[in-house]
């Protein structure tokens, strides 16, 4: 079975961290006698036939070099929103993305069309699978989501895509109760993308009192409530901090005035490989966001059998057990933040019961076997002509 992927998020190279999830779907189809191919977007220094761990990309170009940047920052949205030069580039992103996309689909023949964010990809997926008469799957992973709860004039393509999608996936429960509550007439499939068991695994010794924040610097993510908390923390020595994005100097000046920051390590944004280290060394992992999609950070913690403290709120749920494979919080509380790792440092037999029992729910439900399968599973179905 072939399955043509459209995503405007997929790693440019080995170990790049962008769309990272979506690689290892394609490597883990493998098993199941399903050949990915990939549309991606064009970006500085990359080749416009190229293959990854032997999976075939084409690369688009939409716009002269100096404005390529839509992809590939996580900033799509707000960039579109507040730059006409953003959004002359999106038109061209859209139309380049559908030529190459036309192209690929002569080539491949595609039992499947799978777009991965209902935007850009799904609405670029609509009109290929009515060109071409392919079934076309859409997956949401939460950014696109939020962008149709949020953008008033987003909601008419969102519907669209629904429309014409003959199956939608989710990467959580959650996401797919939001996917119902803007469009009704929606029943999603939960299907969450697959986490690099091979990769994050324990090792080692733990530093005593450190703490580990990964994610992009924004104000999503979380990270101004989890340095509040950190000031206020007992038993948390040092604070690492991987990501990188447009808050880091007003969270950086945020440490200075809480007197915190000699104790925070600013990492910047890393390479898949280079995480696990990090994870390893960690003595619980923080995820401070609102409204996550789904969270791969803290299974990728949970792998590596890493305590996580969490926000009580969405996609996480189907991550984080309180109290099984580590601690919720109610969102926002940073009193209660500082607490929850205090307690957690506190104890460190119940720290390792924490972790060991999230590394083994983790393996159970998003080992890259367990969602290759499921994904086939609907593919086989799609192109049967049967619902999902």
């Amino acid at each position: 079975m072939n399955v043509l992927f459209l995503t405007h998020n997929f790693p440019r190279s080995s170990g790049d961290a962008a769309g990272s999830f979506v690689l290892r779907l394609a490597l883990a189809l493998r098993a199941e006698d399903v050949h990915v191919h990939v549309v991606a977007p064009a970006a500085a220094g990359l080749p416009q036939q190229d293959e990854i761990e032997g999976i075939p990309v084409e690369r688009f170009r939409y716009a002269p070099r100096r404005f390529e940047k839509l992809a590939y920052t996580g900033t799509m949205a707000t960039d579109v929103a507040s730059s006409w030069s953003a959004r002359l580039a999106l038109v061209g992103f859209l139309g380049a993305d559908f030529l190459q996309a036309v192209r690929a689909r002569r080539t491949v023949e595609p039992d499947v069309i799978h777009a991965h964010w209902w935007f850009p990809s799904g609405v670029v997926g609509t009109w290929l699978g009515g060109l071409s008469h392919v079934p076309l799957l859409t997956t949401m992973h939460g950014t696109d989501v939020r962008l149709a709860r949020t953008v008033g004039v987003a909601r008419p393509l969102f519907r669209h895509v629904i429309q014409h999608s003959a199956a939608v996936t989710t990467v959580s429960k959650w996401l797919g109760e939001e996917v119902q509550k803007l469009n009704s007439s929606a029943h999603p499939i939960v299907a969450p993308m697959p986490v690099a068991t091979n990769l994050f695994a324990p090792k080692g010794e733990r530093e005593k009192g450190r703490l580990l924040f990964v994610g992009r610097l924004n104000n999503q993510k979380g990270l101004e409530h989890l340095i509040h908390a950190f000031a206020d923390m007992k038993n948390a020595s040092a604070l690492d901090v991987v990501g990188d994005g447009p808050a880091r100097d007003t969270l950086q000046a945020l440490a200075a005035e809480l007197g915190v920051s000699g104790r925070i390590r600013w990492h910047g944004q890393l390479k898949q490989t280079e995480l696990a280290a990090f994870y390893q060394k960690a003595s619980a992992l923080v995820v401070p966001s609102a409204k996550e999609g789904l969270g791969m950070v803290a299974i990728e913690a949970l792998l590596c059998e890493t305590p996580v403290v969490a926000f009580d709120s969405g996609g996480l749920r189907d991550i984080v057990q309180h109290d099984r494979t580590g601690v919720m919080v109610p969102p926002g509380d940073r009193k209660a933040l500082a607490s929850a790792v205090d307690g957690v440092f506190a104890n460190e037999a119940r720290a390792r019961d924490l972790g060991k029992a999230g590394r083994l729910y983790a393996l159970a439900t998003f080992a890259p076997e367990s969602a290759a399968r499921k994904y086939a599973d609907i593919y086989r179905q799609l192109a049967k002509g049967k619902p999902a």
